[in-house]
């Protein structure tokens, strides 16, 4: 008899407020350091062992033993290997001879693979195909609140490897078929940059400002990613950056410059995950989930337009502030995807944060944002400020 797939996702309009709102809890918290690449040498950086030091990290910070863990979820889409791994074929292999025979521990890691490595011996719940990073924690607390597991290991690793990044599947084809071909020549990744400048040059236009109306949110970002010991700005001794770095910065695709770009580099994280209950006897006060929202809303064509990105975030913000039955003047810290930089203003607007409104981010930005002011935006310092990580 088939398996029914486990609907976990919050992606529809209207479905008011989580009924298992607070009763899931962020209970602990592991990071690997962060390097640029993996050398293809030191058996202690690769992402395997970067995993397994993000996941005894975590449980060490909740005060929880291999023992109490039931459930494992690891996203399997690490960026170097993504889109099916078949990156690992793509480049020279001298780093794989015998006796390495596969990648698993080296440049991809799984549930299975961490559940073993890690000798847990009661897990339960391993689910495979896990989505990344945003989706990831939304499955975790789902999980946690039906009853699948317990005490849950969410781990994101992510790759880069010299010659490898996003190099796999139709990625490292010497051809573009069906929409791609269109987008392809201005990305090694579908095209995303350009696919972003598009509604980032219309916002401008419509709103008023230039691109480097962005540079005090990019020189912010660098300048929290120092304050992250972690993260790759603090530990590989970069120096703040100033404005004139950065508009005098290369171009990647006018007008994105290069520090408008996040690094890709190697490390991973882990959150321990666990019920609200179980949170309170852990060692570190608990974070509680409110709320967990999806989103994947249809684009009329394959580049979308400045007012269609205004109204699926707006959508997005409004399941998620209606969800955890909050709104805007409730969320003290704001963290937006920044792996663009042009990305975070739509986001910023959309959940109207500190009172910002649609058109109001370069003003914003050009306010006090530090952690130390009134406004203390992408707090994190996001992926430009510490590398992709996405944690």
């Amino acid at each position: 008899m088939a398996t029914q797939p486990y609907k976990w996702r919050r992606d529809t309009d209207g479905l008011g407020v989580w009924e298992h709102r607070g009763k899931v809890a962020v209970a602990g918290f592991g990071h690997s350091p962060v390097n640029r690449r993996w050398d293809e040498t030191s058996m202690d950086q690769t992402l395997g062992a970067y995993s397994m030091l993000a996941c005894e990290l975590a449980m060490e910070d909740a005060g929880v033993t291999p023992d109490q863990i039931d459930g494992v979820i690891c996203c399997d889409s690490h960026i170097a290997g993504s889109s099916g791994g078949t990156a690992s074929n793509w480049a020279p292999r001298p780093y794989f001879e015998p006796p390495y025979d596969s990648e698993w521990g080296l440049t991809l890691v799984n549930g299975d693979w961490l559940v073993k490595q890690l000798e847990l011996p009661n897990v339960k719940y391993a689910p495979s195909n896990v989505p990344t990073i945003g989706e990831m924690l939304g499955l975790a607390a789902q999980s946690i609140a039906d009853g699948k597991c317990t005490t849950c290991l969410v781990i994101y690793p992510t790759g880069n490897m010299e010659g490898r990044y996003r190099r796999g599947g139709e990625n490292a084809q010497d051809h573009a078929d069906g929409a791609r071909q269109w987008t392809f020549p201005w990305g090694n990744h579908g095209g995303n940059d350009f696919i972003n400048i598009f509604p980032h040059n219309q916002y401008c236009l419509k709103y008023g400002g230039t691109h480097d109306d962005v540079a005090p949110f990019v020189i912010n970002q660098h300048r929290n990613g120092l304050l992250t010991p972690w993260g790759y700005n603090a530990s590989s001794g970069m120096v703040q950056l100033t404005e004139d770095d950065y508009v005098n910065s290369r171009y990647i695709l006018n007008p994105l410059r290069i520090f408008d770009c996040d690094r890709p580099v190697n490390a991973s994280a882990a959150y321990l995950v666990t019920t609200a209950e179980r949170a309170r006897d852990m060692k570190q006060p608990p974070v509680y989930v409110l709320n967990h929202s999806q989103h994947n809303f249809t684009q009329r064509t394959t580049q979308p337009d400045l007012d269609e990105i205004e109204e699926w975030t707006d959508r997005a913000a409004t399941r998620m502030y209606e969800g955890a039955g909050l709104g805007p003047a409730d969320v003290d810290i704001f963290n937006p995807y920044d792996g663009y930089s042009i990305m975070s203003q739509f986001f910023l607007e959309a959940f109207q944060w500190h009172g910002v409104k649609r058109g109001d981010s370069f003003a914003f930005y050009a306010d006090d944002i530090r952690v130390e002011g009134p406004h203390p935006f992408s707090s994190s310092g996001g992926n430009l400020g510490n590398g992709r990580t996405r944690t």
